[in-house]
């Protein structure tokens, strides 16, 4: 302040033309009579950080979520180069090793009492650190990723010399009793792989080599530190559940393989990948004696979901008029939410038809964007975000559920007793095939992204299917040495994430015996018009934001941290 001063008035005497001796009066009677300003305290200094930060950063962020909007429903080139353009200035301006110190020098000296201003100071100085790399790496890392999502966006699968979309490919999954064409279309939709090994492979030793910069063994480990997570914690979590799964998972897939060998006139040593539905199997086969997706073949899925989320007290209509929800050319073939600016703007990406499985991922979207939506309004611009990746992963995870759950069917799709009541048996050992296959699913690919990154040069193509063997119990097709496992989006696009899926379950089964015990009700808990869920998901959930960690989160809104016991009680025993 003192050095500001004197410029000020040396300024003024410029201006006026007043002569050197009228200058140094002047500063000497400055020096004499301003009264000392005490230094601002670290708080004042945070403060005013965080004021120009965010001043800068909450613009170049709604922008980069426009274009990836602009990107991803349209599939332009231009609009992914610009997108990526747009991540490297973010990154930058995170990289900035004065900032970094000055961050640094905060959170060493624990000087900061406000709790709101701690929050945002341990938010700003984790994406501070993880950005003090080269400027030159950092670039390569961003482009090459938008480059390879841009690939995964604009492929489409070939059978028979004619183009299909990823949905074709599930429609032939899903119906197709002939195993060749299962096979065939199987084999469309891994391609892909092949199209991206290379890039994926080079990606993860860039992002080994900037993990080493900073310190640490490798991305794995510096992605989980930077997202608040335990490698150590997170390891002992998918090995304590591959132990309590391993068993009532083998006892499942006897009855699953038996099903199926059947429907397709194949012994079940016989069965392989593409008997599954899915191409990763990470999602159950019809093997019940109910098919769900004739319910919703004339179904309005958008009213569906708009009228659930109303009916308890979480009005979803205004994220479902911004949203593009169905599918058209050049469109990423996925579904994704996305908060374009912190401040209302919420959207859904989608690709609808009418099946189950479409209904509950809208659900599951769904989910994602009613807990951007109550975020309090009041908080500070980085703290108006999920809690963590997994909490936001539950919720979704949730909702998603609901598509399998009777009492909901019944009253979504106005199903008298009668028809509802032979379905439930099923439906329960439905949803219990569906987590266990999606829990089993997820140790493929952390186990996967473990080892990726632990060792890019080693067989990744021996590992994947290794994996798929231990933890899927499924028999490798014979003599394929392919890149499958590339395939797979998350890999290249959102590295070392996958996990807070299997996370968000068994949160999402927290809530649901949380919610159950303070409703009084048993475990068929009715969610249909329950605005007791929507007001507890908006004030116990949502709410915080990202002011509380995980942890005080769970412990706040459920009295205990995260339990995985709830997941156990509700799919595996």
């Amino acid at each position: 302040m003192q050095k500001m001063t004197i410029i000020i008035v040396v300024l003024g005497c410029l201006v006026t033309g007043c002569c050197n001796t009228c200058k140094n009066q002047a500063v000497k009677e400055e020096k004499m009579t301003a009264p000392k300003e005490a230094p601002e305290d670290g708080e004042a200094q945070l403060k005013k950080f965080i004021e120009r930060h965010v001043a800068k950063v909450a613009p170049m962020n709604k922008q980069l979520n426009l274009t990836y909007w602009d990107a991803t429903t349209t599939g332009n080139k231009d609009a992914y180069a610009k997108t990526s353009q747009l991540e490297i200035e973010i990154r930058k301006l995170y990289s900035g090793a004065d900032d970094f110190a000055f961050l640094k020098k905060m959170r060493e000296e624990k000087k900061i009492k406000d709790p709101i201003l701690q929050r945002q100071l341990e938010i700003l100085y984790l994406n501070f650190e993880e950005n003090q790399i080269d400027p030159v790496l950092m670039e390569k890392m961003v482009k090459l990723s938008t480059e390879v999502q841009k690939t995964f966006n604009d492929f489409r699968g070939t059978i028979d010399g004619k183009q299909v979309t990823d949905n074709d490919i599930y429609d032939i999954l899903k119906s197709s009793k002939d195993s060749a064409e299962r096979k065939q279309a199987w084999l469309a939709y891994k391609t892909r792989g092949a199209l991206v090994r290379d890039r994926v492979v080079t990606l993860a030793k860039l992002r080994n080599q900037a993990a080493k910069s900073l310190g640490y063994r490798n991305f794995y480990e510096m992605r989980l530190k930077f997202i608040e997570q335990d490698p150590v914690q997170i390891k002992k979590i998918f090995d304590d559940l591959a132990a309590q799964t391993d068993k009532p998972f083998a006892e499942l897939m006897t009855k699953v393989n038996a099903v199926l060998a059947k429907r397709y006139k194949i012994k079940p040593e016989d069965l392989r990948a593409w008997h599954y539905e899915d191409p990763f199997f990470q999602e159950a086969p019809s093997v019940g004696k109910v098919d769900l997706d004739p319910l919703f073949e004339d179904a309005d899925q958008k009213a569906i979901v708009n009228d659930y989320f109303k009916g308890i007290g979480l009005d979803p209509s205004d994220i479902l008029e911004r949203s593009d929800l169905f599918e058209k050319k050049g469109k990423m073939p996925h579904a994704y939410c996305i908060d374009v600016d912190r401040t209302g703007d919420i959207r859904i990406l989608a690709n609808l038809r009418p099946s189950e499985k479409w209904t509950s991922t809208l659900m599951h979207e769904m989910g994602h964007a009613v807990y951007d939506k109550f975020i309090d309004a009041q908080l500070p611009w980085l703290l108006r975000e999920a809690a963590h990746s997994f909490t936001t992963e539950a919720v979704a995870m949730f909702f998603g559920r609901l598509t399998r759950n009777p009492d909901w069917l019944a009253g979504m799709l106005k199903l008298a007793d009668d028809k509802i009541a032979p379905l439930r048996e099923d439906l329960k050992f439905q949803l219990r095939l569906s987590m266990l296959i999606m829990a089993r699913w997820t140790m493929v690919v952390v186990h996967f992204e473990r080892e990726l990154y632990a060792n890019p040069d080693q067989d990744l193509n021996k590992l994947w299917w290794d994996l798929k063997k231990r933890y899927q119990l499924l028999t490798p097709p014979e003599g394929r040495n392919a890149p499958d496992w590339a395939s797979k989006i998350h890999i290249a696009a959102w590295p070392v994430y996958y996990h807070n899926y299997m996370l968000g379950e068994m949160m999402a089964s927290q809530l649901h015996a949380y919610l159950a015990k303070q409703l009084g009700k048993d475990k068929d808990l009715t969610f249909v018009g329950q605005t007791e869920i929507g007001k507890f998901m908006k004030e116990k959930i949502f709410k915080p934001g990202k002011n509380l960690g995980w942890d005080e989160l769970l412990k706040s809104a459920t009295a205990e941290s995260l339990n995985p016991k709830y997941f156990s009680e509700q799919f595996v025993k």
